[in-house]
C-alpha cells in the first residue's frame, strides 16, 4: 500500500491527552510546523498480519515496516526511507531479543536486514542478535544501531521495553535491578550504544499483557493486536506501548489493574535522564491500518 500523503498524515495525528497516570530528545524528527515541539511515533497495524495458523506473513510484515518508515520520515518510496536509517559507509547492529516464549520474530528481522542492503550497507556489516553482542564483530564496531523487540510485561521492570533492551551492552546486568530498574535509561550513555541509535521497532504483533515470576508466560495473556510501534526516540515509543498495555489489562480485568511492579523506567527516561519523550502530551502519533481495537 502506498504511504500517507502529508495532507492525510495531519489528519491521522493524534495527539496524545496529558490525562494519563503515567507520563511514560535526542533522537526525535522534524515534524510538520504545527507538531514541532511533538515527537513523531508511528502505529502500524494490520489485520491480515498472521495466517490461519497464527504465523506472521512476511509480505505483510515488510509492507507495514516499510509504510511506517516512509511516515517517520516524510518520504515517498521504501528505498528513501531506508537511506535515512543507513548507509553504505554504515555498520549496523540489529539488537533484538530471543526471549523463547515471544522472541523478535524472524521475520521481521529478515524485512530489516533487506532494508539495509538495499540502502546500500555490505551484509557482512550487518548482525543481528541479542546475546553476545558484547563479542560480536560487529556491534563492537557499530557505527549504527538499531534496536527490536516485542513487548512483554517483566518480574523486574514492569515491562520489556526497548529502553530495557540495551541491558546485554552492559557485562554486568544486574546492577540495572534495582528499585524496580529505575535507572534503565543509564544504558544509552553505554560507549557501544551512545548516539548510534537510528530506529526503534517496538513488537506488538502478540503482546504479553500481564504475569507473574521471573519467566512468566501464558498465552492466555496474549492477544492478536497485530502491530508495530516505530520511531526515532525509544522513550516514546515505549510510552505509547506501555499505553495499550495498560489498556488491555483494564479491558481484559474489568478494572484499572496496574502493572506489579510498574514500569517507571519510561517515565525516568524522560524526567531524570533526559533520553527522550515520556509524556503523551509530547508525542505525535500517527495510526496507520487497521484500526479496531486498537486501544489508544
Amino acid at each position: 500500500m502506498a504511504p500517507l500523503t502529508r495532507r492525510e498524515l495531519l489528519k491521522k495525528a493524534v495527539v496524545l491527552t496529558a490525562g494519563s497516570s503515567v507520563y511514560l530528545g535526542s533522537y526525535a524528527m522534524p515534524t510538520p510546523a504545527s507538531m514541532e515541539d511533538k515527537t513523531r511515533v508511528i502505529l502500524v497495524r494490520d489485520k491480515d498480519l498472521l495466517d490461519e495458523k497464527g504465523k506472521i506473513v512476511p509480505s505483510v510484515m515488510e509492507d507495514m515496516l516499510n509504510r511506517a518508515l516512509c511516515n517517520l520520515y516524510g518520504v515517498s518510496s521504501p528505498s528513501e526511507a531506508w537511506k535515512k536509517v543507513a548507509g553504505p559507509s554504515d555498520i549496523v547492529g540489529v539488537k533484538s531479543n530471543n526471549w523463547r516464549f515471544l522472541p523478535t520474530p524472524p521475520e521481521l528481522e529478515a524485512v530489516i536486514e533487506k532494508g539495509l542492503i538495499q540502502a546500500g550497507v555490505k551484509k557482512e556489516n550487518i548482525s543481528i542478535r541479542d546475546r553476545g553482542v558484547l563479542n560480536d564483530p560487529v556491534f563492537q564496531k557499530a557505527t549504527a544501531l538499531i534496536n527490536t523487540r516485542p513487548m512483554r510485561t517483566h518480574y523486574w521492570s514492569g515491562v520489556g521495553s526497548l529502553i530495557k533492551n540495551y541491558i546485554l551492552f552492559d557485562p554486568n546486568p544486574p546492577k540495572y535491578h534495582p528499585d524496580t530498574c529505575a535507572d534503565l535509561a543509564k544504558l544509552w550513555e553505554l560507549p557501544l550504544v551512545k548516539n548510534k541509535t537510528r530506529l526503534n521497532i517496538l513488537v506488538m504483533v502478540t503482546p504479553l499483557f500481564h504475569g507473574s515470576g521471573p519467566h512468566h508466560f501464558n498465552e492466555e495473556y496474549t492477544w492478536p493486536y497485530k502491530g508495530i510501534i516505530v520511531g526515532t526516540d525509544p522513550v516514546a515509543v515505549d510510552s505509547v506501548g506501555l499505553r495499550i498495555i495498560q489498556a488491555k489489562r483494564k479491558q481484559f480485568f474489568g478494572d484499572d489493574r496496574p502493572l506489579n511492579p510498574p514500569a517507571k523506567h519510561i517515565y525516568l527516561a524522560d524526567t531524570r535522564h533526559h533520553l527522550g519523550t515520556a509524556d503523551p502530551a509530547k508525542i505525535d502519533l500517527i495510526t496507520i491500518g487497521w484500526a479496531e481495537n486498537q486501544l489508544i
